[in-house]
């Protein structure tokens, strides 16, 4: 496989959506979930194995079915009825559900679907949603793939899901990029990692030659910007992930790090460190020109735009401990936004806009959590001796992070937790895991 079929996941899928023909049931009628509440009790939802006419075909359904379970199981807003209790088979379920026999197992939400390969090897999938209580149709749509990205369409698919009943955007159909650590601790090897977000697709993007940090995504995901000690000097560079190529961004002579995208993908904020003092400067990718942002002799790093590019969140110790500062895009109205007890760091902006996520340390505690961009309504998510590294999903409604754990035999691992504070789970890695980044929804 040459690099650019390896790299590139998006070029190498078309899908064509076409709504199936079927009304949607009365608003009074829909199965609704609330995902502002918090702790919710999952919703009842039964996923069959997608009906085919042939092994192959059959086979390919199972797995569709298994990953849209796995994607809305691990949301923590359904819970899958096992199929073992199912008592209407695939094939006549596609023609109509027998809303009776569901409503005996206590099904709530009821996904059918089909799957034909074409004679030309594509994939097309159809698949619709119900209210079983109401026996109504809530949402039909057919896909077509190439049969090796069956699994983007299964994401596709579960997106859809959780929109019609969340009435919010899914965030399934998105990749996480970090770095992935392996060897003994004071001797690590450090790469960047690709996959899925729930952790299929999984391949290396470095060799491990040198110390990488931070990646972050461009909008469009086709690009990402991390930190690079090549040659034992820090710098941002810039990687292609169509054709595999690298560049440092700069004509910086000192070190650069903490680089992040603008929302559309014009600009890089980074900081930048000379003669011991750090600055945010801001670089148009379109004529590599820079422009300084700040001017203290303070610490000033870990910038983030906000959704609409207008304004920069930052960490700075100006005020005699490292706090969290707000700024417009242009470095005007610089101003301090924390005023809790401890101390604040790695700032990133929730792609909606409402929220700004932390990692905050105090009496020895790290703490992820979240507040507006004013400063107030602050909320600690997670505690623990080490967890760092913000990250949002495109809809801002769950964060990612890592943690590290204590000793000498300290492992480091991805998580993530809904945005209420609930339902903190495990991410699947081949080993050892830090600094992830999500990226926006391959659209």
């Amino acid at each position: 496989m040459g690099m650019k079929r390896a790299f590139v996941t998006s070029l190498a899928l078309i899908l064509a959506l076409v709504a199936v023909g079927l009304p949607s049931a009365p608003a009074g009628a829909e199965v609704r979930i609330d995902i502002t509440r918090g702790n919710i009790e999952p919703l009842p939802i039964a996923i069959p194995e997608f009906f085919g006419l042939n092994q192959q075909e059959g086979e390919l359904g199972r797995q569709i079915a298994d990953v849209v379970q796995a994607n809305l199981v691990n949301s923590g807003l359904f819970r899958a009825i096992d199929r073992a209790a199912f008592n209407q088979d695939s094939k006549s379920l596609a023609v109509r559900p027998r809303f009776d026999s569901w409503r005996k197992i206590d099904a709530q939400a009821l996904v059918s679907g089909k799957v034909t390969v074409e004679a030309d090897g594509r994939v097309t999938v159809e698949f619709r949603l119900w209210d079983v209580f109401a026996a109504e149709h809530m949402l039909g749509r057919r896909y077509s793939a190439d049969s090796v990205n069956w699994r983007r369409v299964a994401h596709v698919v579960s997106d859809a899901i959780y929109k019609r009943i969340t009435g919010e955007d899914g965030y399934f159909d998105s990749q996480i990029v970090y770095v992935a650590k392996s060897g003994p601790k004071d001797n690590r090897t450090h790469r960047l990692a690709i996959m899925d977000q729930d952790g299929a697709g999984h391949r290396f993007l470095t060799d491990g030659s040198s110390l990488v940090v931070k990646p972050r995504f461009s909008p469009a995901r086709k690009e990402i910007v991390y930190l690079d000690f090549y040659n034992n000097t820090p710098r941002v560079y810039l990687f292609n992930l169509e054709t595999g190529r690298r560049e440092v961004l700069g004509p910086f002579n000192g070190m650069t790090f903490s680089p992040r995208f603008s929302p559309d993908g014009n600009r890089v904020v980074l900081t930048y460190e000379e003669r011991g003092n750090s600055e945010i400067y801001v670089m148009d990718l379109r004529t590599r020109q820079s422009t300084r942002l700040t001017n203290d002799p303070s610490i000033d790093t870990s910038p983030s735009f906000s959704a609409d590019g207008q304004r920069i969140v930052f960490e700075s110790d100006r005020g005699g401990s490292q706090q969290i500062y707000v700024m417009n895009a242009d470095g005007s109205n610089q101003h301090r936004i924390s005023f809790g007890e401890g101390r604040y760091g790695t700032p990133v902006w929730s792609p909606r806009g409402d929220l700004i996520a932390f990692t905050k340390i105090l009496q020895g505690q790290f703490y992820i959590g979240v507040m507006r961009p004013d400063g107030t309504g602050e909320r600690l998510l997670v505690q623990g001796y080490h967890n760092e590294g913000p990250t949002w999903s495109p809809n801002g409604r769950v964060l990612m992070y890592y943690r590290e754990t204590r000793g000498e035999d300290a492992t480091t691992f991805l998580y993530s937790i809904d945005v209420t504070g609930y339902n903190e789970r495990r991410i699947p890695t081949p080993g050892l895991a830090a600094d992830p980044a999500w990226s926006p929804l391959n659209r």
